[in-house]
């Protein structure tokens, strides 16, 4: 008996190990899953660096001079110059 023991011993911890390997905390397909989702943290991340950049250099520009004030008062809300003509081209 003791000859058949070691055997299913190990074959019984073999078992546990690949059932770890494939369904476990740690499984193949988790930690695929984990690096799908990394990565889709590290795009989001890379947006929001671009758009922090982006609103920086606006907030420079802001303190800078009043030229950025101005093309946006023109761009976003219509506005012109005193003896100014507005015109617009619809497409």
């Amino acid at each position: 008996m003791g000859n058949r023991l070691v055997p299913a011993l190990l074959i019984t911890l073999l078992v546990i190990v690949q059932a770890q390997l494939w369904f476990g905390r740690g499984s193949l397909r988790n930690v695929a899953e984990l690096e799908r989702q990394l990565q889709q943290e590290k795009q989001a991340n890379e947006e929001a660096r671009r758009v922090n950049e982006q609103l920086s250099a606006e907030v420079n520009d802001l303190k800078e001079g009043l030229n950025m004030v101005e093309e946006r008062a023109r761009h976003e809300l219509g506005m012109v110059k005193p003896n100014e003509i507005y015109v617009q081209i619809a497409k």
